[in-house]
């Protein structure tokens, strides 16, 4: 079962058994603006929860991207490297960022679903 959780500061974690995909919502890439730039993170790097995971560079200005739980990443996107505007276009569909093992999935409680979030941006 796949289930979607959203933070505060605007990314959306999909989860799959013991695999997160993580990205940022369409509401974050509409205020950053055309993405020209992002910087994917390498795999095998552990992310504690708040760490800077990516960081992702708009026509307007640079924003971090943050770890939402404690894990281990599997993947980056390698597309992004090369079409970064696909975060633009699909925000929360191709334009993922990183995927990552789960470490501690007690934190996933801590985070919103797809009302509470919406809620959020008011």
């Amino acid at each position: 079962m796949t289930k979607t959780y959203f933070t505060e500061d605007h990314e959306w974690i999909r989860v799959e058994g013991d695999i997160a995909t993580v990205g940022i919502t369409d509401y974050a890439q509409e205020q950053l603006g055309d993405l020209v730039f992002v910087d994917l993170p390498e795999a095998g790097r552990k992310l504690a929860k708040g760490d800077v995971a990516v960081v992702v560079e708009s026509v307007k200005a640079a924003s971090d991207v943050y770890a939402p739980i404690d894990g281990d990443i599997t993947e980056a996107n390698a597309t992004l490297s090369s079409d970064p505007a696909l975060v633009n276009s699909a925000a929360s569909g191709d334009g993922w960022l990183w995927k990552m093992k789960i470490a501690n999935a007690g934190q996933l409680d801590g985070l919103m679903d797809e009302a509470g979030y919406k809620a959020h941006i008011g």
